[in-house]
Protein backbone atom coordinates (compact mmCIF):
# COMPACT_ATOMS: atom_id res chain seq x y z
CA UNK A 1 0.00 0.00 0.00
CA UNK A 2 2.67 2.26 0.92
CA UNK A 3 4.51 2.07 -2.57
CA UNK A 4 0.72 2.06 -4.21
CA UNK A 5 0.48 5.97 -2.49
CA UNK A 6 3.77 6.93 -3.63
CA UNK A 7 3.52 5.90 -7.02
CA UNK A 8 0.22 7.94 -7.66
CA UNK A 9 2.38 10.80 -6.09
CA UNK A 10 4.94 10.79 -7.98
CA UNK A 11 3.26 9.60 -11.70
CA UNK A 12 0.68 12.70 -11.59
CA UNK A 13 2.04 15.74 -13.33
CA UNK A 14 2.08 19.11 -11.35
CA UNK A 15 1.79 22.59 -13.30
CA UNK A 16 4.48 23.47 -15.83
CA UNK A 17 3.92 26.87 -17.30
CA UNK A 18 1.55 29.64 -15.81
CA UNK A 19 1.30 29.76 -12.39
CA UNK A 20 1.30 32.52 -9.27
CA UNK A 21 2.96 32.63 -6.10
CA UNK A 22 2.67 34.44 -3.56
CA UNK A 23 4.96 34.29 -0.51
CA UNK A 24 4.56 36.05 3.20
CA UNK A 25 6.50 36.40 5.75
CA UNK A 26 5.99 36.12 9.66
CA UNK A 27 5.91 39.43 10.14
CA UNK A 28 3.91 40.31 7.86
CA UNK A 29 0.92 38.62 8.71
CA UNK A 30 -1.64 39.66 11.41
CA UNK A 31 -1.41 36.58 13.45
CA UNK A 32 2.23 35.43 12.92
CA UNK A 33 1.64 32.80 10.24
CA UNK A 34 3.61 32.40 7.65
CA UNK A 35 1.98 31.69 3.68
CA UNK A 36 2.82 30.93 0.29
CA UNK A 37 -0.05 30.79 -2.20
CA UNK A 38 0.07 28.69 -5.32
CA UNK A 39 -2.11 28.38 -8.72
CA UNK A 40 -1.61 25.70 -10.52
CA UNK A 41 -3.00 27.07 -14.03
CA UNK A 42 -2.72 24.58 -16.82
CA UNK A 43 -5.62 23.64 -19.68
CA UNK A 44 -4.85 19.70 -18.89
CA UNK A 45 -4.20 19.85 -15.18
CA UNK A 46 -6.80 18.16 -13.37
CA UNK A 47 -7.39 19.86 -9.30
CA UNK A 48 -6.81 16.84 -6.78
CA UNK A 49 -4.50 16.44 -3.34
CA UNK A 50 -1.96 14.33 -3.42
CA UNK A 51 -0.86 12.00 -0.47
CA UNK A 52 2.55 10.37 0.67
CA UNK A 53 2.40 9.01 4.13
CA UNK A 54 5.64 8.67 6.30
CA UNK A 55 7.34 5.71 5.60
CA UNK A 56 10.16 3.71 6.98
CA UNK A 57 12.70 2.44 4.35
CA UNK A 58 15.01 -0.30 4.37
CA UNK A 59 19.00 -0.24 3.15
CA UNK A 60 18.97 -0.50 -1.07
CA UNK A 61 15.58 0.71 -1.19
CA UNK A 62 15.10 2.54 -4.35
CA UNK A 63 12.77 5.38 -5.06
CA UNK A 64 11.77 5.11 -9.17
CA UNK A 65 10.88 9.27 -10.16
CA UNK A 66 8.71 9.63 -13.52
CA UNK A 67 8.55 12.80 -15.04
CA UNK A 68 5.76 15.37 -14.15
CA UNK A 69 4.82 16.51 -17.71
CA UNK A 70 5.54 13.39 -19.75
CA UNK A 71 4.82 10.60 -17.24
CA UNK A 72 8.08 8.86 -18.57
CA UNK A 73 10.43 6.82 -16.22
CA UNK A 74 13.52 8.76 -15.23
CA UNK A 75 15.58 7.49 -13.55
CA UNK A 76 15.55 5.36 -9.57
CA UNK A 77 17.17 7.10 -6.54
CA UNK A 78 17.94 5.87 -2.98
CA UNK A 79 15.21 6.34 -0.58
CA UNK A 80 15.51 7.93 2.63
CA UNK A 81 15.79 6.06 5.94
CA UNK A 82 12.72 7.46 6.93
CA UNK A 83 10.16 10.15 4.96
CA UNK A 84 7.75 11.96 6.00
CA UNK A 85 3.92 12.46 5.74
CA UNK A 86 3.34 14.85 2.51
CA UNK A 87 -0.15 16.14 1.84
CA UNK A 88 -0.12 18.27 -1.46
CA UNK A 89 2.59 20.49 -1.44
CA UNK A 90 2.87 20.73 2.81
CA UNK A 91 4.37 17.86 4.90
CA UNK A 92 4.07 17.43 8.54
CA UNK A 93 6.86 19.63 9.82
CA UNK A 94 4.75 22.52 7.88
CA UNK A 95 7.40 22.71 5.18
CA UNK A 96 5.28 24.38 2.34
CA UNK A 97 6.74 24.48 -1.33
CA UNK A 98 4.92 26.21 -4.52
CA UNK A 99 6.38 27.09 -7.93
CA UNK A 100 5.60 28.99 -11.07
CA UNK A 101 8.01 27.92 -14.39
CA UNK A 102 9.57 30.64 -16.20
CA UNK A 103 12.04 28.32 -18.93
CA UNK A 104 14.75 30.58 -19.34
CA UNK A 105 17.13 31.18 -21.83
CA UNK A 106 16.27 29.34 -25.82
CA UNK A 107 20.50 28.44 -25.66
CA UNK A 108 19.23 26.02 -23.14
CA UNK A 109 16.15 24.94 -23.97
CA UNK A 110 16.74 21.23 -25.50
CA UNK A 111 18.39 20.64 -21.93
CA UNK A 112 20.00 17.69 -20.41
CA UNK A 113 17.62 15.00 -20.37
CA UNK A 114 19.36 13.13 -17.37
CA UNK A 115 18.17 13.89 -14.12
CA UNK A 116 15.59 15.13 -11.43
CA UNK A 117 12.62 17.67 -12.92
CA UNK A 118 11.73 20.03 -11.26
CA UNK A 119 8.01 18.17 -9.36
CA UNK A 120 10.08 15.86 -8.33
CA UNK A 121 12.47 18.27 -6.84
CA UNK A 122 9.69 19.67 -4.72
CA UNK A 123 8.09 16.24 -3.48
CA UNK A 124 11.33 14.65 -2.49
CA UNK A 125 12.37 17.51 -0.74
CA UNK A 126 8.80 17.53 1.20
CA UNK A 127 9.61 13.76 2.08
CA UNK A 128 13.24 14.48 3.43
CA UNK A 129 13.24 17.91 4.92
CA UNK A 130 11.43 19.74 8.09
CA UNK A 131 12.37 23.02 7.18
CA UNK A 132 13.18 25.99 4.57
CA UNK A 133 17.31 25.53 5.10
CA UNK A 134 16.64 21.54 4.64
CA UNK A 135 14.85 21.72 2.05
CA UNK A 136 17.58 24.13 0.16
CA UNK A 137 20.21 21.44 0.70
CA UNK A 138 18.23 18.68 -0.16
CA UNK A 139 17.43 20.40 -3.59
CA UNK A 140 21.43 21.03 -4.16
CA UNK A 141 22.21 17.60 -3.53
CA UNK A 142 20.17 16.30 -5.64
CA UNK A 143 20.25 18.04 -8.36
CA UNK A 144 24.34 17.39 -8.32
CA UNK A 145 23.94 13.74 -7.76
CA UNK A 146 21.57 13.52 -10.37
CA UNK A 147 21.43 16.41 -12.88
CA UNK A 148 18.68 18.59 -13.04
CA UNK A 149 16.04 18.40 -16.06
CA UNK A 150 13.97 21.43 -16.06
CA UNK A 151 14.57 24.79 -16.76
CA UNK A 152 13.97 27.86 -14.99
CA UNK A 153 11.78 27.63 -12.18
CA UNK A 154 10.98 29.43 -9.35
CA UNK A 155 10.15 27.81 -5.83
CA UNK A 156 8.86 29.02 -2.91
CA UNK A 157 9.76 27.59 0.01
CA UNK A 158 7.83 28.22 3.75
CA UNK A 159 7.91 26.88 7.15
CA UNK A 160 6.93 28.43 10.71
CA UNK A 161 9.34 30.75 10.96
CA UNK A 162 10.88 31.31 7.83
CA UNK A 163 9.63 32.08 4.08
CA UNK A 164 12.47 32.02 1.13
CA UNK A 165 12.34 32.21 -3.08
CA UNK A 166 14.55 29.90 -4.78
CA UNK A 167 15.65 30.29 -8.39
CA UNK A 168 17.17 27.45 -10.50
CA UNK A 169 18.06 26.38 -14.22
CA UNK A 170 19.05 24.15 -15.80
CA UNK A 171 23.09 24.16 -17.58
CA UNK A 172 21.65 22.49 -20.57
CA UNK A 173 24.07 19.65 -21.86
CA UNK A 174 26.31 20.01 -18.36
CA UNK A 175 24.97 18.11 -15.50
CA UNK A 176 23.42 19.91 -12.55
CA UNK A 177 21.89 23.41 -12.31
CA UNK A 178 23.03 27.27 -11.28
CA UNK A 179 20.22 28.82 -8.55
CA UNK A 180 20.27 31.23 -6.64
CA UNK A 181 17.68 31.22 -3.03
CA UNK A 182 17.17 34.55 -0.54
CA UNK A 183 15.58 35.02 2.54
CA UNK A 184 12.62 37.20 2.48
CA UNK A 185 13.08 40.10 5.26
CA UNK A 186 10.20 39.63 8.20
CA UNK A 187 8.25 42.16 7.81
CA UNK A 188 7.91 41.59 3.88
CA UNK A 189 6.10 39.95 0.84
CA UNK A 190 7.14 38.64 -2.16
CA UNK A 191 5.83 36.93 -5.39
CA UNK A 192 6.78 35.59 -8.81
CA UNK A 193 4.82 34.77 -11.35
CA UNK A 194 6.60 32.69 -14.67
CA UNK A 195 9.64 35.19 -14.41
CA UNK A 196 13.05 35.18 -12.45
CA UNK A 197 12.76 37.94 -10.22
CA UNK A 198 16.52 37.79 -8.27
CA UNK A 199 18.55 40.03 -9.81
CA UNK A 200 21.68 41.03 -7.98
CA UNK A 201 22.45 39.09 -4.63
CA UNK A 202 24.75 39.60 -1.91
CA UNK A 203 27.52 36.82 -2.05
CA UNK A 204 29.92 34.95 -0.11
CA UNK A 205 32.22 37.47 2.20
CA UNK A 206 36.14 35.75 2.89
CA UNK A 207 34.61 34.74 6.42
CA UNK A 208 31.70 35.62 9.00
CA UNK A 209 31.86 38.76 11.04
CA UNK A 210 30.87 39.09 14.58
CA UNK A 211 26.77 39.88 14.43
CA UNK A 212 26.87 39.88 10.85
CA UNK A 213 23.81 40.28 8.76
CA UNK A 214 22.37 39.07 5.37
CA UNK A 215 25.07 36.57 4.85
CA UNK A 216 25.60 34.85 1.98
CA UNK A 217 27.30 31.42 1.33
CA UNK A 218 27.82 29.52 -2.22
CA UNK A 219 26.93 25.90 -1.90
CA UNK A 220 30.69 24.61 -1.12
CA UNK A 221 29.43 25.81 2.48
CA UNK A 222 26.41 25.10 2.48
CA UNK A 223 27.00 23.05 5.58
CA UNK A 224 26.58 26.17 7.29
CA UNK A 225 23.54 27.40 5.92
CA UNK A 226 22.46 26.52 9.80
CA UNK A 227 23.14 29.92 10.77
CA UNK A 228 20.65 32.58 11.10
CA UNK A 229 22.57 35.06 9.89
CA UNK A 230 23.03 33.48 6.31
CA UNK A 231 19.92 34.66 4.21
CA UNK A 232 21.49 33.77 0.92
CA UNK A 233 22.80 30.85 -0.42
CA UNK A 234 23.90 29.99 -4.14
CA UNK A 235 25.05 27.22 -6.97
CA UNK A 236 29.08 28.18 -6.61
CA UNK A 237 28.96 28.32 -10.64
CA UNK A 238 26.11 30.35 -10.81
CA UNK A 239 28.56 33.57 -12.27
CA UNK A 240 31.29 31.33 -14.26
CA UNK A 241 28.78 29.25 -15.64
CA UNK A 242 27.12 32.23 -17.39
CA UNK A 243 30.75 33.62 -18.21
CA UNK A 244 31.64 30.37 -20.30
CA UNK A 245 28.47 30.30 -22.02
CA UNK A 246 28.89 33.72 -23.10
CA UNK A 247 26.36 35.80 -21.05
CA UNK A 248 28.41 37.87 -18.94
CA UNK A 249 31.01 39.72 -18.56
CA UNK A 250 30.60 42.11 -15.65
CA UNK A 251 31.91 41.84 -12.11
CA UNK A 252 30.20 39.52 -9.67
CA UNK A 253 29.11 41.92 -7.66
CA UNK A 254 27.09 43.20 -10.72
CA UNK A 255 25.77 40.06 -11.52
CA UNK A 256 21.87 39.72 -12.01
CA UNK A 257 20.59 35.77 -12.22
CA UNK A 258 17.47 37.24 -13.73
CA UNK A 259 18.79 39.26 -16.09
CA UNK A 260 21.30 36.67 -17.30
CA UNK A 261 19.20 33.52 -17.63
CA UNK A 262 15.39 34.95 -17.89
CA UNK A 263 16.23 38.54 -19.75
CA UNK A 264 12.80 40.30 -19.50
CA UNK A 265 10.15 41.07 -22.48
CA UNK A 266 7.04 42.32 -22.99
CA UNK A 267 5.51 39.03 -22.66
CA UNK A 268 7.93 38.24 -19.63
CA UNK A 269 6.16 42.02 -17.96
CA UNK A 270 3.06 42.10 -19.20
CA UNK A 271 1.72 38.82 -18.85
CA UNK A 272 3.91 37.68 -15.66
CA UNK A 273 5.52 40.65 -13.89
CA UNK A 274 2.06 42.03 -13.74
CA UNK A 275 0.30 39.79 -11.81
CA UNK A 276 2.95 40.17 -9.04
CA UNK A 277 2.47 44.13 -9.56
CA UNK A 278 -1.02 43.64 -8.93
CA UNK A 279 -0.93 41.84 -5.90
CA UNK A 280 1.78 44.00 -4.72
CA UNK A 281 -0.18 47.23 -5.55
CA UNK A 282 -3.45 45.40 -3.18
CA UNK A 283 -1.21 45.29 -0.46
CA UNK A 284 1.13 48.53 -0.54
CA UNK A 285 1.39 52.45 -1.11
CA UNK A 286 3.34 53.96 -3.44
CA UNK A 287 2.81 50.88 -6.07
CA UNK A 288 1.58 53.24 -8.80
CA UNK A 289 5.17 54.08 -9.40
CA UNK A 290 5.91 50.86 -11.32
CA UNK A 291 3.09 50.34 -13.35
CA UNK A 292 4.29 51.19 -16.54
CA UNK A 293 6.88 48.36 -16.04
CA UNK A 294 3.85 46.08 -15.36
CA UNK A 295 2.43 47.09 -18.52
CA UNK A 296 5.61 46.48 -20.88
CA UNK A 297 7.71 48.62 -20.78
CA UNK A 298 11.52 47.41 -19.62
CA UNK A 299 13.15 50.81 -19.30
CA UNK A 300 10.38 52.02 -16.64
CA UNK A 301 11.23 51.36 -12.39
CA UNK A 302 12.10 47.94 -11.95
CA UNK A 303 9.11 46.13 -9.77
CA UNK A 304 11.47 45.05 -6.40
CA UNK A 305 12.10 41.45 -5.44
CA UNK A 306 9.95 42.14 -2.51
CA UNK A 307 7.96 45.26 -0.72
CA UNK A 308 6.71 45.78 2.98
CA UNK A 309 2.75 45.89 2.86
CA UNK A 310 1.44 48.86 4.67
CA UNK A 311 -0.48 46.71 6.80
CA UNK A 312 -0.64 43.00 8.40
CA UNK A 313 -2.27 40.23 5.82
CA UNK A 314 -4.74 38.18 7.27
CA UNK A 315 -5.44 34.63 6.30
CA UNK A 316 -8.43 36.18 4.13
CA UNK A 317 -6.78 38.40 2.27
CA UNK A 318 -4.14 36.62 1.45
CA UNK A 319 -6.64 34.34 -0.24
CA UNK A 320 -8.68 37.35 -1.86
CA UNK A 321 -5.31 38.32 -3.43
CA UNK A 322 -5.67 35.22 -5.35
CA UNK A 323 -8.83 36.43 -6.62
CA UNK A 324 -7.72 39.03 -9.13
CA UNK A 325 -8.02 40.21 -12.54
CA UNK A 326 -6.01 43.44 -12.53
CA UNK A 327 -9.16 45.57 -10.85
CA UNK A 328 -8.04 48.69 -10.20
CA UNK A 329 -5.60 49.05 -12.88
CA UNK A 330 -5.45 50.16 -16.66
CA UNK A 331 -5.26 46.36 -17.26
CA UNK A 332 -8.72 45.96 -15.35
CA UNK A 333 -10.38 42.64 -17.55
CA UNK A 334 -13.72 43.50 -16.47
CA UNK A 335 -13.96 46.82 -18.12
CA UNK A 336 -13.03 46.27 -21.73
CA UNK A 337 -15.23 45.73 -24.40
CA UNK A 338 -13.39 42.30 -24.47
CA UNK A 339 -15.51 41.33 -20.98
CA UNK A 340 -18.50 41.20 -23.17
CA UNK A 341 -21.69 42.59 -22.34
CA UNK A 342 -21.76 41.35 -18.51
CA UNK A 343 -18.36 41.87 -17.94
CA UNK A 344 -16.52 38.35 -18.03
CA UNK A 345 -13.04 39.18 -16.56
CA UNK A 346 -12.08 35.92 -18.89
CA UNK A 347 -10.21 35.38 -22.37
CA UNK A 348 -10.17 32.44 -24.16
CA UNK A 349 -6.59 31.37 -25.35
CA UNK A 350 -4.55 31.99 -27.57
CA UNK A 351 -3.66 35.22 -25.44
CA UNK A 352 -2.26 36.91 -28.17
CA UNK A 353 -3.74 37.91 -31.94
CA UNK A 354 -3.73 39.99 -34.71
CA UNK A 355 -5.74 42.57 -36.65
CA UNK A 356 -4.84 44.39 -39.59
CA UNK A 357 -1.67 43.80 -39.51
CA UNK A 358 -0.78 44.88 -35.97
CA UNK A 359 -0.73 42.27 -32.20
CA UNK A 360 -2.83 42.54 -29.73
CA UNK A 361 -2.87 40.04 -26.36
CA UNK A 362 -5.15 39.21 -23.80
CA UNK A 363 -4.21 40.32 -20.11
CA UNK A 364 -3.41 37.66 -18.15
CA UNK A 365 -3.99 37.69 -14.67
CA UNK A 366 -4.13 35.34 -11.19
CA UNK A 367 -8.02 34.52 -11.48
CA UNK A 368 -7.76 32.66 -14.71
CA UNK A 369 -10.13 29.63 -15.66
CA UNK A 370 -7.98 27.17 -16.83
CA UNK A 371 -6.77 26.37 -12.81
CA UNK A 372 -6.05 23.18 -11.94
CA UNK A 373 -5.91 23.59 -8.34
CA UNK A 374 -4.45 26.47 -5.70
CA UNK A 375 -3.72 26.77 -2.20
CA UNK A 376 -2.94 29.17 0.32
CA UNK A 377 -0.16 26.86 2.81
CA UNK A 378 -0.56 28.20 6.51
CA UNK A 379 2.17 27.74 8.96
CA UNK A 380 1.93 27.81 12.36
CA UNK A 381 5.11 27.85 15.20
CA UNK A 382 2.66 28.27 17.79
CA UNK A 383 1.11 25.17 17.36
CA UNK A 384 1.85 21.11 17.07
CA UNK A 385 3.34 21.13 14.02
CA UNK A 386 0.94 18.76 12.70
CA UNK A 387 -2.01 20.85 13.28
CA UNK A 388 -0.04 24.04 13.00
CA UNK A 389 0.51 23.74 8.75
CA UNK A 390 -2.70 24.02 6.80
CA UNK A 391 -3.08 23.87 2.83
CA UNK A 392 -6.31 25.75 2.08
CA UNK A 393 -7.16 23.58 -0.87
CA UNK A 394 -9.83 24.86 -3.56
CA UNK A 395 -9.95 23.68 -7.00
CA UNK A 396 -10.91 25.41 -10.31
CA UNK A 397 -10.52 29.13 -11.06
CA UNK A 398 -9.66 30.74 -7.94
CA UNK A 399 -11.73 33.72 -8.23
CA UNK A 400 -15.26 31.57 -7.83
CA UNK A 401 -13.52 28.13 -5.90
CA UNK A 402 -13.61 27.46 -1.98
CA UNK A 403 -10.97 26.95 0.29
CA UNK A 404 -11.11 24.03 2.18
CA UNK A 405 -8.74 23.30 4.97
CA UNK A 406 -6.83 20.01 5.25
CA UNK A 407 -4.17 19.82 7.66
CA UNK A 408 -0.45 18.88 6.97
CA UNK A 409 -0.78 16.02 9.52
CA UNK A 410 -3.44 14.47 7.96
CA UNK A 411 -3.54 10.90 6.34
CA UNK A 412 -6.77 10.62 5.36
CA UNK A 413 -8.14 12.35 1.90
CA UNK A 414 -11.21 13.85 1.51
CA UNK A 415 -13.09 11.63 -1.07
CA UNK A 416 -13.75 15.07 -3.31
CA UNK A 417 -9.77 15.41 -3.92
CA UNK A 418 -8.79 12.53 -4.00
CA UNK A 419 -6.59 10.94 -6.34
CA UNK A 420 -8.62 8.66 -9.03
CA UNK A 421 -11.40 10.61 -7.89
CA UNK A 422 -11.98 11.43 -11.78
CA UNK A 423 -9.67 13.16 -14.65
CA UNK A 424 -9.78 15.34 -17.55
CA UNK A 425 -11.01 13.01 -18.99
CA UNK A 426 -13.05 11.24 -17.00
CA UNK A 427 -16.06 13.18 -15.00
CA UNK A 428 -16.91 12.32 -11.68
CA UNK A 429 -20.01 13.17 -10.09
CA UNK A 430 -18.02 13.07 -6.17
CA UNK A 431 -15.09 15.19 -7.63
CA UNK A 432 -14.89 18.62 -6.55
CA UNK A 433 -12.98 19.76 -9.75
CA UNK A 434 -16.31 18.81 -12.03
CA UNK A 435 -18.95 20.35 -9.48
CA UNK A 436 -16.90 23.47 -8.99
CA UNK A 437 -16.01 23.57 -13.08
CA UNK A 438 -20.20 23.45 -13.64
CA UNK A 439 -20.63 26.40 -11.30
CA UNK A 440 -17.82 28.45 -12.80
CA UNK A 441 -18.62 27.83 -16.57
CA UNK A 442 -22.38 27.78 -16.10
CA UNK A 443 -21.04 31.70 -14.44
CA UNK A 444 -19.11 32.74 -17.46
CA UNK A 445 -22.41 32.88 -19.09
CA UNK A 446 -23.66 35.84 -17.49
CA UNK A 447 -20.64 36.68 -14.92
CA UNK A 448 -21.34 39.64 -13.69
CA UNK A 449 -25.06 38.92 -12.01
CA UNK A 450 -24.16 35.13 -11.17
CA UNK A 451 -20.52 35.67 -9.93
CA UNK A 452 -22.34 37.78 -6.60
CA UNK A 453 -24.11 34.41 -5.82
CA UNK A 454 -21.08 32.42 -5.86
CA UNK A 455 -18.56 35.02 -4.13
CA UNK A 456 -21.89 34.67 -1.25
CA UNK A 457 -21.94 31.17 -0.75
CA UNK A 458 -17.59 30.91 -0.71
CA UNK A 459 -17.42 33.78 1.89
CA UNK A 460 -20.09 31.97 4.02
CA UNK A 461 -18.08 28.88 3.65
CA UNK A 462 -14.58 30.13 3.64
CA UNK A 463 -15.74 32.44 6.87
CA UNK A 464 -17.54 29.71 8.82
CA UNK A 465 -13.85 26.73 8.12
CA UNK A 466 -12.12 29.84 9.62
CA UNK A 467 -13.90 30.32 12.48
CA UNK A 468 -14.26 26.76 13.25
CA UNK A 469 -10.59 25.71 12.37
CA UNK A 470 -9.09 28.29 14.42
CA UNK A 471 -11.55 27.38 17.44
CA UNK A 472 -10.59 23.61 17.11
CA UNK A 473 -7.06 24.28 16.76
CA UNK A 474 -6.75 26.03 20.31
CA UNK A 475 -8.21 22.75 21.86
CA UNK A 476 -6.53 20.49 20.15
CA UNK A 477 -3.14 21.80 21.06
CA UNK A 478 -3.25 20.03 24.54
CA UNK A 479 -4.04 16.93 23.11
CA UNK A 480 -1.65 14.89 24.11
CA UNK A 481 -2.11 11.64 21.88
CA UNK A 482 -0.77 11.61 18.81
CA UNK A 483 -2.91 9.30 16.81
CA UNK A 484 -6.07 10.97 18.32
CA UNK A 485 -4.73 14.46 16.71
CA UNK A 486 -4.75 12.76 13.63
CA UNK A 487 -7.78 11.44 13.72
CA UNK A 488 -9.71 14.51 14.64
CA UNK A 489 -7.68 16.20 11.86
CA UNK A 490 -8.55 13.82 9.58
CA UNK A 491 -12.50 14.11 10.82
CA UNK A 492 -12.51 18.03 10.54
CA UNK A 493 -11.07 18.36 7.13
CA UNK A 494 -13.38 15.15 5.91
CA UNK A 495 -16.19 17.39 7.49
CA UNK A 496 -15.75 20.54 5.65
CA UNK A 497 -15.49 19.04 2.39
CA UNK A 498 -18.27 16.79 2.28
CA UNK A 499 -20.08 20.29 3.68
CA UNK A 500 -18.27 22.47 0.80
CA UNK A 501 -19.66 19.86 -1.59
CA UNK A 502 -23.29 19.81 -0.53
CA UNK A 503 -23.84 23.63 -0.31
CA UNK A 504 -21.96 23.93 -3.58
CA UNK A 505 -24.40 20.99 -5.15
CA UNK A 506 -27.36 23.40 -3.76
CA UNK A 507 -25.22 26.44 -5.50
CA UNK A 508 -25.31 24.39 -8.57
CA UNK A 509 -28.98 24.16 -8.66
CA UNK A 510 -29.81 27.36 -7.97
CA UNK A 511 -27.52 28.74 -10.64
CA UNK A 512 -29.94 26.61 -13.29
CA UNK A 513 -33.09 27.45 -11.97
CA UNK A 514 -32.47 31.29 -11.33
CA UNK A 515 -30.45 31.75 -14.19
CA UNK A 516 -31.88 29.63 -17.45
CA UNK A 517 -32.71 31.06 -20.26
CA UNK A 518 -31.43 34.48 -19.67
CA UNK A 519 -33.82 35.27 -16.92
CA UNK A 520 -33.10 36.02 -13.31
CA UNK A 521 -35.97 34.77 -11.23
CA UNK A 522 -36.65 36.48 -7.99
CA UNK A 523 -34.64 34.46 -5.36
CA UNK A 524 -34.47 34.79 -1.40
CA UNK A 525 -32.14 32.23 0.81
CA UNK A 526 -31.73 29.84 -1.79
CA UNK A 527 -35.40 29.72 -2.55
CA UNK A 528 -37.43 30.31 -5.83
CA UNK A 529 -40.40 32.43 -4.84
CA UNK A 530 -43.12 32.10 -5.86
CA UNK A 531 -46.41 33.59 -5.68
CA UNK A 532 -49.21 32.30 -2.72
CA UNK A 533 -50.85 29.50 -5.65
CA UNK A 534 -47.16 27.81 -5.92
CA UNK A 535 -46.59 29.63 -9.42
CA UNK A 536 -43.21 31.18 -9.99
CA UNK A 537 -43.06 34.51 -9.97
CA UNK A 538 -42.19 36.26 -13.84
CA UNK A 539 -38.77 36.66 -13.51
CA UNK A 540 -36.58 40.11 -14.17
CA UNK A 541 -34.82 40.36 -17.85
CA UNK A 542 -32.45 42.68 -17.39
CA UNK A 543 -31.46 44.63 -21.02
CA UNK A 544 -27.88 44.49 -22.30
CA UNK A 545 -25.73 47.44 -21.47
CA UNK A 546 -26.81 50.41 -24.02
CA UNK A 547 -22.70 50.87 -25.16
CA UNK A 548 -23.61 46.77 -26.05
CA UNK A 549 -26.49 47.76 -28.03
CA UNK A 550 -25.00 50.45 -29.38
CA UNK A 551 -22.22 48.21 -31.13
CA UNK A 552 -25.26 45.76 -32.56
CA UNK A 553 -26.37 48.88 -34.76
CA UNK A 554 -23.23 49.58 -35.66
CA UNK A 555 -22.76 46.14 -37.08
CA UNK A 556 -26.16 45.33 -38.30
CA UNK A 557 -28.60 48.27 -37.47
CA UNK A 558 -29.98 48.15 -41.18
CA UNK A 559 -30.89 44.63 -40.78
CA UNK A 560 -32.46 45.16 -37.33
CA UNK A 561 -34.55 48.55 -37.28
CA UNK A 562 -38.30 48.43 -36.77
CA UNK A 563 -39.84 49.79 -40.10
Amino acid sequence: MKKFFLLLMLVVPVCGMACTNLIVSRGASADGSTFITYAADSHTRYGQLRHSPAADHAPGEMLALYDYGSLRYRLSIPQAPHTYNVVGFINEHQLAIGETTWGGRAELEHGNEQGIDYGNLIYVALQRAKNCREAIVVMDELTRAYGYASGGESFSIADPNEVWIFEIIDKGEEKGAVWVARRVPDGFVCGHANQARITTFPQEPSKFKKNAKNVAISSRHIDLIDRPEVECVYSYDVVSFARKMGWYSGSDAAFSFADTYNPLTFSGLRACEARVYSMFNRVADGMKRYEKYAMGDASAERLPLWIQPSHKLSLNEVMSLMRDHFEGTPMDMTKDEGAGPFHCPYRWRPMDFEVDGVKYIHERAISTQQTGFSFVAQCRRWLPSKLGGVLWFGVDDTYSTCYCPVYCGATQIPICFEEGNGSMSQYSSTAAFWLFNRVSNFCYLRYDLMIQDVVKVQQELEQTFMREEAAHADRWAQTENEARLVGELNRFSNQKAETMMRRWAELDQLLLMKYIDGNVKFEKDGKIETTETGVVRFPQQPPYPEWFLRRIVESNGDVLRER
